[in-house]
């Protein structure tokens, strides 16, 4: 039975057979992978990836997934969790000692940003990860400062992951298409991300970022005083876009 892609779910399936393999030669499984896939959807991707690995995990939220894919696929090679990956504990698959975890996925757009901070929590634990998400939302979270795309989104997962847009992936390759391009990311965590706590660099970041066309003293005030930017090394004139990582990370440090 043909399944009809749910609006609710942002369902946009994988069709192209030449972009799947790209993405799959970008992520470059290993047999004695600990892998899961977010959003397996149809299995075009599930598929390539069982070509490789020994075993897959896959997080999937629509129950009529869920059952087909468990269906169609052995449970020692397919584990299948029927769940929300906003609320899954990547944490709790099981992976061999001295080993990290891999994770792939084609993210529903509607979740991407809040998916992609619930699994910065667990960046210690993961090798890599390998997304098709939004250009756009790619393109903001590798922006260099001086850019209307740097943000909260750059600063946040920069301090936290190195990060490069591998390539860009035309609606058409799709059923149905969106509205937009989309792009495949990797995403590498730091093994020494620049020493704060993250709580207080989100308090920062946020606030600077809640008014973005003012000036940094303006958009701080309350939380720090001219003279606290200046000896953080940041001129007060200057906008929150044109501030890098480190000096955001300084006045978290100054919390």
């Amino acid at each position: 039975m043909k399944h009809i892609p749910r609006k609710r779910f942002g369902q946009n399936f994988l069709t192209d057979e030449v972009v799947l393999h790209d993405i799959i030669r970008a992520i470059d499984p290993k047999a004695d992978d600990t892998m899961v896939e977010i959003g397996p959807g149809l299995a075009a991707m599930t598929n390539l990836l069982l070509d490789a690995v020994a075993q897959l995990h896959v997080v999937e939220l629509d129950r009529d997934l869920v059952e087909r894919l468990k269906k169609k696929f052995p449970p020692e090679r397919l584990v299948v969790h029927s769940a929300d990956a906003l609320q899954f504990d990547f944490s709790a698959l099981p992976v061999p000692s001295g080993k990290k975890l891999r994770v792939v996925g084609n993210l529903p757009y509607n979740i991407s940003s809040p998916l992609l901070f619930h699994l910065a929590t667990i960046a210690p634990q993961v090798q890599d990860q390998h997304f098709m998400l939004q250009k756009e939302v790619v393109e903001r979270m590798v922006a260099e400062p001086g850019g209307k795309a740097y943000g909260r989104l750059s600063v946040m997962l920069q301090w936290r992951y190195y990060m490069e847009l591998m390539f860009v992936v035309p609606p058409q390759a799709f059923d149905p298409p969106p509205q937009v391009d989309s792009a495949i990311v990797r995403m590498i965590p730091l093994a020494h991300p620049l020493p704060c706590d993250v709580r207080k660099l989100e308090q920062v970041v946020q606030k600077a970022f809640s008014q973005r066309r003012k000036v940094i003293r303006n958009c701080l005030a309350g939380m720090f005083t001219e003279a606290d930017l200046v000896d953080a090394g940041i001129d007060p004139q200057l906008r929150p876009e044109a501030i890098a990582l480190e000096h955001y990370v300084s006045l978290a440090n100054r919390l």
